[in-house]
């Protein structure tokens, strides 16, 4: 962790720091989610869900968000450990290249050798090139090809 970034789980009074960056988070991805499921997210994020989970990532000295981390664990047939899903990741911008990424995943990391799971693993679109740099030097390169299918409309 950088010298100046505060790790945090998220809390039910944190929806207006955390609103903005996943505001961020879904334009860089070109989503435009209903407020019915961001709600609903921000639901399960904040106590109701006890498999998904937020953390926040702040400046110590102002408050300000630097970044936004959520994961979700679950069981898997390789092993009777639990597995966890890195699912959402983002830095501000103006945070990029400070550590604060490469941050929020070894805290991730470290939480998970603490607690016995499995394995960490998470996607990015092939394109993401700033993202891919970190991600290579924390996990090595990718190994898997991900498909999907979606199955709404």
């Amino acid at each position: 962790m950088t010298a100046r970034t505060i790790l945090r789980p998220l809390t039910p009074d944190d929806r207006s720091i955390w609103q903005p960056l996943w505001d961020s988070y879904c334009a860089f991805y070109k989503v435009a989610l209903p407020a019915s499921v961001i709600d609903g997210l921000w639901d399960k994020l904040t106590g109701g869900d006890p498999a998904i989970h937020g953390m926040l990532a702040q400046n110590p000295d102002t408050g300000d968000a630097l970044g936004l981390m959520h994961y979700v664990l679950h069981p898997h047939t390789w092993s009777l450990k639990t597995v966890c899903y890195l699912e959402d990741l983002f830095v501000t911008e103006a945070a990029r290249g400070q550590g604060v990424g490469r941050s929020l995943i070894e805290w991730l990391a470290g939480k998970g050798r603490e607690e016995g799971w499995f394995r960490l693993y998470w996607h990015t679109d092939e394109d993401n090139a700033t993202a891919r740099l970190l991600y290579d030097r924390v996990a090595g390169p990718a190994t898997m090809v991900r498909y999907a299918i979606s199955l709404t409309k």
